[in-house]
């Protein structure tokens, strides 16, 4: 996927979320461990690579999911973590997205000129069940980050975060079920809980998927497909666009980049049309996989 930027792989499990570890899962099924962790021999330097034009690859405005098989948090990344900032740097114009579940090794991991923050650096925790929300969002609010947001997935438990989104500190919750070996249901009650709970404060909610097992009305629904998965979840109708997010980008200079020069994203008439990322994803990476012909 054209919008993940993997500097580094492999993860140490940390909490009830990490139990059935999708990565694991897809390490396995490539006969790797998921604790073998290691720097990226290509990917590193994603963001900075160019394209024959001259051009980065990414392009400004896009935003870019960091450490989706990782924690970028992660203790055994700390000798590669400042080369991953300096990159973060060297970009002020594209968005990064960072999650974690390790939220109180993030203070010591901070470069020396973060100051209160970067204004293209979208920082998120991940909160499972309510146990590691009441753990994972109040550090969350104690950091120097501009902008805040949750990722409730895999979503494993009930989750009451009025208490938090009524601060207005938290942009954007994420939600979704989990995948894979071994997959714990996630419940529709649940889902619509957050969902009632964003729209209150208006802030955006993005269902993304149901995961492998989702319960409804008392009836378990077995959905291996995570197409179907993201289909269901955009046709339940719980995601929320809420108040926009301001990213203040710059070019080189230090110039503000206006709006009509940021990346706009297209998406393909059949395979995006109902995908539950579609709210907050970068559209359609043209890889070719899908029937581009009905493309407008």
């Amino acid at each position: 996927m054209h919008d993940i930027w993997n500097p580094w792989h492999g993860c140490k499990k940390c909490s009830e979320g990490c139990q059935n570890c999708y990565m694991y899962f897809l390490d396995r099924m490539r006969n790797q461990d998921g604790s073998n962790i290691y720097r990226t021999k290509n990917g590193f330097r994603y963001p900075l690579q160019k394209n024959r034009q001259g051009k980065y690859k990414i392009q400004s405005g896009e935003m870019i999911r960091v450490c989706m098989t990782s924690d970028f948090f992660l203790a055994e990344a700390d000798e590669w973590r400042p080369e991953a900032w300096d990159i973060i740097r060297q970009r002020p114009d594209v968005k990064f997205f960072l999650l974690t579940k390790r939220p109180e090794r993030v203070v010591t991991c901070l470069p020396t000129d973060w100051g209160d923050g970067w204004d293209n650096v979208f920082f998120n925790v991940t909160c499972e069940n309510q146990r590691r929300a009441d753990e994972r969002i109040p550090l969350l609010f104690q950091l120097p980050f501009k902008h805040k947001g949750i990722m409730t997935a895999p979503l494993i438990g009930a989750i009451d975060i009025e208490q938090y989104l009524q601060l207005g500190i938290i942009e954007q919750v994420l939600c979704g079920g989990e995948n894979y070996d071994g997959s714990r249901p996630c419940h529709y009650d649940w889902v619509k809980q957050l969902s009632e709970q964003c729209r209150k404060y208006d802030v955006t909610f993005d269902f993304i998927e149901t995961g492998s097992v989702f319960v409804k009305d008392g009836k378990t629904y077995h959905l291996p497909d995570k197409q179907l998965q993201a289909q269901q979840a955009f046709r339940s109708g719980l995601s929320h666009l809420g108040k926009p997010m301001q990213f203040h980008l710059v070019d080189d200079w230090g110039y503000e980049i206006p709006e009509e020069n940021l990346y706009k994203p297209h998406y393909h008439p059949v395979t995006c049309r109902e995908c539950g990322s579609r709210m907050t994803c970068n559209g359609c990476s043209d890889c070719g996989k899908c029937d581009s012909k009905a493309r407008p």
